[in-house]
C-alpha cells in the first residue's frame, strides 16, 4: 500500500529547526465533546476610558500616555527582562543559572481601540512595520542586546491581558533557543549551497502551488509543509532579506498588504476576531554576519474546528512530539476559499 499523506499518519520535517511533526489527517473525523471556548463577539469601542493603552489614558504605574495619532511604543511597565540584571553565572553541582538582561517594549498598533490588524488600512499597517524597523535597529544597537524578538499575542484565548491592538518587543542579552536552531540549519545549508535555505524552499512552493495562500512580486504567505498549528501561516519575502530593516519601500507595502490579507482570512474563517500568537524571526543583533538568515513572520493560531474549539498542546504533544490533525494542504484549501473582504465589512 502506498502512503497517502491526506489519509495516513505520517511525520513531516521542519527544515528550519530540524524537528518533526506527526500528522494524523484521519483524526478530523472524530466527534468532539471536549472544551469549548467562550468567544466575545462584541465590537470594541474606538476609545475606552479604562484602557491602559488608549491615547491620553493613565497606565497602571501612573504614567500618562501621549495623545498619539498613529503607532506608539513605550517601555513595558511590567517587563519580563530588566536592563540592570547582573550577568553572572551561578553553578551548584547540576544546578545552573545565568543572569539575563534586556529591555521589553509595548507597541500600540493604532490609537483606535477597536482596530485589529485586519481592520486597519494598509498604510496604517505600514506604520506599524516602520516602528518595528525602528525598534529593531535602535534596540539592536544597544550594547549587550544580542537579539530582538517582535511578537503579538492576540485575543484572550492567547493570554492577552489588554484588548487594545498591540504587540510586544523583547530584546535580550542571549539568543533564544528557537533562533539558535534556525540559525544552525540555515547556516549549514548556506555553507553547502551558497544560497538561502528558506529562499530555496519558497521557490519549490511557488512551483508546486499547493500550500500558498497569497503571493505577489515581493512576498509569499503560505502554510508551511511542517506546520504544527491547525491554520499556521508563514509570511516571507521572496528576496533574501536578513531582517526587516533591509526591506525596500515596495517590499514594506507588500508586507503590509499580505499581513492584512492573512488576518482577514483568519477572521473570516469562523467569523470571529481570530486569536493567534505572531512572531518575527530574523538575524540576531550581536554584531556577527548572518548572511544565511532569511527573515520570516509566523502566525500560530489555536482555533481548530470553530470559533469555540481550540487546539490544545497536551499529552503526546507535551511529552513526545508535536502533532496535528488537518494537513497543511487541507488548511490552505479552506483558507483560500474564503472571501478577501472582512466579514464585518460585507
Amino acid at each position: 500500500m502506498k502512503l497517502d499523506i491526506n489519509e495516513h499518519p505520517h511525520k513531516r520535517y521542519n527544515i528550519l529547526t530540524g524537528e518533526w511533526v506527526l500528522v494524523s489527517p484521519h483524526r478530523t473525523k472524530r466527534p468532539w465533546q471536549g472544551k469549548q471556548e467562550k468567544i466575545n463577539h462584541e465590537r470594541q469601542p474606538s476609545y475606552d476610558e479604562t484602557c491602559y493603552l488608549c491615547p491620553g489614558n493613565t497606565r497602571a504605574n501612573g504614567v500618562t500616555n501621549p495623545k498619539y495619532e498613529s503607532t506608539y511604543s513605550f517601555t513595558n511597565d511590567f517587563s519580563a527582562l530588566l536592563s540592570d540584571t547582573p550577568l553572572e553565572t551561578i553553578e551548584d553541582g547540576l544546578l545552573l543559572a545565568r543572569g539575563e538582561s534586556g529591555l521589553c517594549k509595548v507597541v500600540c498598533f493604532s490609537p483606535d481601540h477597536s482596530l485589529t490588524l485586519p481592520l486597519m488600512e494598509t498604510a496604517a499597517i505600514e506604520n506599524v512595520i516602520t516602528l518595528w524597523q525602528k525598534e529593531y535597529k535602535t534596540l539592536g544597537m544597544i550594547e549587550g542586546i544580542n537579539h530582538v524578538q517582535i511578537f503579538e499575542n492576540k485575543g484572550a484565548t492567547m493570554g492577552c491581558s489588554n484588548p487594545h491592538p498591540h504587540g510586544q518587543i523583547w530584546s535580550q542579552s542571549s539568543i533564544p533557543e528557537e533562533v539558535v536552531k534556525k540559525t544552525a540549519h540555515q547556516k549549514k545549508y548556506w555553507q553547502t549551497n551558497n544560497k538561502s535555505l528558506l529562499g530555496t524552499y519558497l521557490e519549490q512552493e511557488v512551483k508546486k502551488q499547493e500550500r500558498i495562500l497569497f503571493e505577489d512580486d515581493y512576498f509569499i504567505a503560505l502554510i508551511p509543509y511542517w506546520a504544527v498549528w491547525p491554520y499556521e501561516v508563514m509570511i516571507a519575502p521572496k528576496r533574501h532579506v536578513q531582517h526587516i530593516g533591509n526591506l525596500s519601500k515596495q517590499e514594506k507595502t507588500s508586507f503590509a498588504k499580505i499581513i492584512k490579507q492573512v488576518t482577514i482570512s483568519y477572521d473570516n474563517l469562523f467569523e470571529t476576531s481570530f486569536p493567534y500568537s505572531m512572531g518575527i524571526h530574523q538575524a540576531p543583533t550581536d554584531g556577527n554576519n548572518y548572511e544565511e538568515w532569511h527573515f520570516h513572520m509566523s502566525f500560530y493560531p489555536p482555533l481548530l474546528r470553530s470559533a469555540t474549539v481550540k487546539k490544545f498542546m497536551v499529552g503526546y504533544e507535551m511529552f513526545a512530539n508535536p502533532q496535528r490533525d488537518i494537513t497543511a494542504e487541507q488548511a490552505v484549501e479552506k483558507l483560500r476559499s474564503l472571501p478577501t473582504t472582512h466579514y464585518l465589512k460585507v
